[in-house]
């Protein structure tokens, strides 16, 4: 079931994707059930946005496959290594993502996202799949020449706009076959299997929750399969993964 959150004619609702249209919810299903109100709004009236803006955190797990941890020089670590990005990162399908006069190497890293649907603390690998509500698609933006000069990662990954999300939560995503693509202008740059992750959803989860109490609508951040590459004033970026769909942005230079 592809759950999208959308605007239409100046009001914010919730909705299950049918074909070519929105079945109107009444109210976040992650709270409220999904309970349909009987409206349904064709999909070329209505805009989508972000399907969930975390309540406390954006969760991320860096150097996540191996092929992304050579290219930029390292290994995958033995653990999940993670990191937060602020929710104020966040941003919906075809929203601006803002290049910061601070940077001049932002890079694009299209990851799965997974979407925290109960409130989880130190959850066992085997019942991760009671807390997740759904998976969606990410791009972990990147500033990496800030990165490499700070030493840490808050700023580099934290920017506003870092964080596009969407277009749906998929509730039924089977990450044992998806794939993930991330092109700009066209270009095929990323080309990966999910399951070629390190450390996979299980893991990731119970690992998480040891460290932090994740909330309903937290997100976390799988990682980056190889392929990032540069964003510049003027691109579209589109991140696709199998089952779910795909997230588009343009990125424009700041001032």
């Amino acid at each position: 079931m592809k759950i999208a959150r959308f605007s239409h004619e100046g009001t914010l609702s919730y909705g299950i994707l049918d074909d070519d249209e929105l079945v109107v919810l009444d109210g976040d299903p992650m709270f409220s059930g999904f309970n349909p109100t009987g409206e349904r709004i064709p999909l070329e009236r209505a805009t989508f946005l972000a399907p969930v803006i975390p309540r406390s955190k954006v969760v991320a797990v860096g150097k996540n496959y191996h092929d992304h941890a050579a290219e930029t020089g390292s290994v995958a670590p033995d653990a999940p290594l993670l990191f937060l990005k602020p929710n104020t990162a966040v941003i919906g399908p075809r929203d601006t993502i803002v290049l910061p006069l601070q940077s001049k190497q932002v890079e694009h890293e299209g990851e799965l996202a997974i979407v925290i649907g109960r409130i989880a603390k130190n959850v066992p690998a085997a019942e991760y799949a009671d807390y997740v509500f759904g998976y969606t698609i990410a791009n972990d933006v990147t500033a990496r020449d800030l990165q490499k000069a700070d030493g840490q990662w808050a700023r580099a990954k934290g920017f506003d706009t870092f964080c596009p999300l969407g277009p749906v939560i998929e509730t039924e995503f089977d990450p044992s076959t998806a794939t993930l693509t991330t092109r700009v202008n066209g270009e095929l740059r990323q080309d990966g299997l999910v399951r070629d992750m390190v450390h996979d959803i299980p893991a990731i989860v119970e690992y998480a929750s040891s460290v932090w109490t994740l909330l309903p609508g937290d997100v976390i951040l799988t990682g980056t399969p190889g392929g990032i590459g540069p964003l510049t004033d003027g691109d579209v970026v589109e991140i696709e993964i199998s089952g779910i769909g795909t997230l588009a942005n343009p990125v424009r230079a700041a001032g």
